[in-house]
């Protein structure tokens, strides 16, 4: 009986944790969408490192496949990967304001395909189709049009609001996780009602026979 109870605590503490993971991550998106240029410039930042530190990282790799078909390929694009990197730690508001272009650019081409595919398929879910390219093209003229002052906040924003999601999904799941463990710990504890079987009585007649 010790053992479940002892299970049960270490997946509710550990429950616990990603809950609490999920409120930091919750604070810094709130955070991000205050300050959004502060959350952009820190995306930057964030996206530079991790071009560097994977290019370095695909770079050892190479070097240990050496003498394969795809050494060069990989000591390529680990390159690519390390340079890409530097340029963007070192100059985060252009590199910010050369995503947001892109950014701005995919919402406007996807709006468009959508509203000429909604209009051509006439499905269904044309209306919703029809809702969401609207919603794209709109966007991507708001961001167009402000470029390159749009820069300052829109990564900012689309990187606070997935923290922000992000960190209220995981609260969920750690709310539920722990709510679900102490569930299953208090059947696990109610005391098993175990009813003996009857015995067939025996009499003294019954023995003399």
């Amino acid at each position: 009986m010790n053992e479940p109870t002892a299970e049960g605590r270490k997946l509710s503490r550990s429950f616990g944790w990603l809950a609490l993971l999920g409120a930091l991550l919750v604070i810094a998106g709130v955070i991000g969408l205050v300050y959004t240029g502060v959350a952009t410039l820190t995306s930057m930042l964030l996206f530079g490192w991790l071009l560097l530190v994977g290019g370095l990282v695909g770079l050892l790799h190479a070097i240990e496949s050496r003498g394969t078909n795809y050494f060069w390929l990989g000591v390529v694009v680990a390159a690519l990967n390390i340079a890409a990197g530097v340029v963007v730690i070192k100059h985060p508001e252009g590199t910010a304001e050369a995503l947001t272009m892109f950014a701005a650019l995919l919402f406007l081409t996807g709006g468009v395909f959508r509203l000429v595919g909604s209009v051509v398929v006439r499905g269904p879910q044309m209306g919703w189709t029809l809702l969401q390219g609207a919603f794209g093209l709109l966007l991507g003229l708001l961001v167009l049009f402000d470029w390159p002052h749009s820069s300052l906040y829109v990564l900012g924003c689309f990187f606070s609001l997935a923290l922000l999601f992000d960190g209220l999904g995981l609260i969920a799941i750690g709310v539920g996780g722990r709510r679900i463990v102490s569930m299953v710990s208090e059947r696990l504890d109610e005391p098993a009602a175990t009813t003996a079987p009857d015995e067939p009585s025996t009499s003294p007649e019954d023995g003399q026979k």
